[in-house]
């Protein structure tokens, strides 16, 4: 009888463990992406990167002078093109709405948010 119960559970735990595949996520934002500013008075060097992750996540960067200004995590969403990023750390921070061309995220006016690394 016992042997029966752990055949029992062990067939359970197979069925179930294959019912919860993560559907795979190729979309082409996955990957780095940055912003570099230089500032002619100040002679500082501002750099932005964002790390797109395939769980709709990410982390955001900003680097002063090669030093890390602001870290934190980011919330990405696709639909018809339009990529939606918020910062749920960031509270005063608007959420960015850009669209991707060629190797650039732009936002509806045509500035440049990122260029793919």
């Amino acid at each position: 009888m016992k042997k029966l119960f752990l055949f029992l559970a062990i067939i359970g735990i197979i069925l179930a463990s294959n019912c919860s595949r993560i559907p795979e996520n190729n979309d082409p934002v996955i990957g780095i992406w940055s912003n570099k500013e230089v500032n002619q008075t100040s002679k500082s060097t501002i750099r932005k990167e964002w790390i797109f992750n395939d769980a709709y996540l990410g982390r955001f960067h900003t680097y002063n002078n090669n030093k890390i200004e602001v870290l934190t995590d980011f919330k990405w969403s696709e639909d018809s093109g339009i990529y939606t990023i918020s910062y749920p750390g960031l509270e005063n921070t608007p959420n960015d709405i850009v669209s991707m061309k060629d190797t650039r995220l732009e936002d509806a006016n045509g500035n440049i948010l990122a260029t793919r690394e």
